[in-house]
């Protein structure tokens, strides 16, 4: 027999319907519409260590790309930390729950009796009674329904700010090298800002923080810069004798650079989207010692204010105020 031989397919039906199948044998692919009563594929070369006819057996799939969209996915992380940052918001939904249930079955009954007084004439007079009963648990049922839709929607928001912080404490930064880090392993010690935009964006942002350099580094600040036109930032320093040291802090400032732009690049566009601010408007966003966000904004970055606001990680109050990097 041959090395090569022909394989015929031949496909045979009566129905009348176009939806379309996708036709997979042995890596070959064939698009067709069911009104084809039939259709011939031919001249198919078979490997040279084949030494007679085989029948092969085509496999036919159907599938739907309607599906529904999935549900949102908290991490097992962020839903402990929402615990630790409110622990009674779960007690409170739980009696919320309770409150609910006791006045719906209160105006079960209630409805029962309301019946059975409005078809009893002799029990007309207990009607108006039975009907403040009703308004007071349709009341309760109202009020407690409105609190616990309230807290669960914050809880939501909560788990999904909680989420994200948690896809950014997994995306990684270049120190030097030969060193590549998550952003997490910054917490505690480093409050990072990211500068996002174009190189040129962020490198007149370099040159506003020359003045607080010191400043910035006494508070623990670190600045992650981000080019969204995939070109690198002009980081001019100066390398004079009397300047050597001031240049060798702001190394130190800017001296951390995002791995894997693709990812950095569909966290900080989600952050955009949730904010409704243009994919293609610059920002800025501050994170705190335990890595969440505490604030963020479009242009550039206020050094100033994180100055002013911002308390020394070293010192007397390093330690007591570690928590009091602003609201989140």
């Amino acid at each position: 027999m041959a090395a090569s031989s022909v394989l015929v397919a031949h496909f045979a039906h009566t129905t009348t319907t176009s939806s379309s199948i996708n036709l997979k044998c042995l890596g070959f692919s064939h698009h067709f519409n069911r009104r084809e009563s039939s259709f011939i594929i031919s001249t198919v070369t078979l490997s040279s260590t084949l030494q007679r006819t085989t029948r092969f057996r085509c496999l036919i799939t159907c599938s739907a790309s309607d599906k529904p969209p999935p549900s949102p996915q908290f991490s097992s992380d962020a839903k402990i930390r929402s615990e630790v940052l409110t622990p009674f918001r779960s007690v409170r939904m739980f009696f919320y729950l309770a409150f609910i249930a006791s006045a719906s079955l209160g105006g079960l009954i209630a409805t029962t009796q309301l019946i059975g007084a409005l078809s009893n004439p002799s029990r007309a007079a207990e009607v108006p009674k039975i009907l403040e009963g009703l308004g007071i648990d349709i009341a309760a049922v109202s009020v407690f329904a409105f609190l616990y839709s309230g807290d669960n929607s914050a809880k939501n928001a909560q788990l999904a700010r909680l989420t994200r912080e948690e896809n950014l404490s997994n995306l990684k930064l270049r120190i030097d090298e030969k060193k590549v880090v998550p952003v997490n392993a910054f917490r505690g010690f480093a409050r990072l800002v990211i500068v996002s935009g174009p190189s040129s964006f962020i490198s007149e942002s370099f040159k506003f923080s020359e003045p607080f350099t010191e400043g910035l580094l006494d508070r623990g600040v670190l600045v992650v810069p981000f080019a969204t036109d995939g070109e690198l930032p002009n980081f001019e320093y100066d390398e004079s004798e009397e300047m050597k040291e001031l240049t060798g802090k702001r190394k130190r400032l800017w001296q951390l650079s995002p791995v894997f732009s693709t990812e950095w690049s569909k966290w900080l566009d989600e952050q955009k989207k949730l904010a409704n601010v243009s994919t293609e408007s610059p920002v800025y966003l501050s994170l705190r010692l335990d890595g969440r966000v505490r604030g963020s904004g479009v242009g550039y970055p206020p050094w100033n204010a994180f100055v002013a606001q911002l308390p020394p990680v070293k010192g007397l109050w390093s330690g007591l105020l570690d928590g009091m990097d602003g609201r989140v």
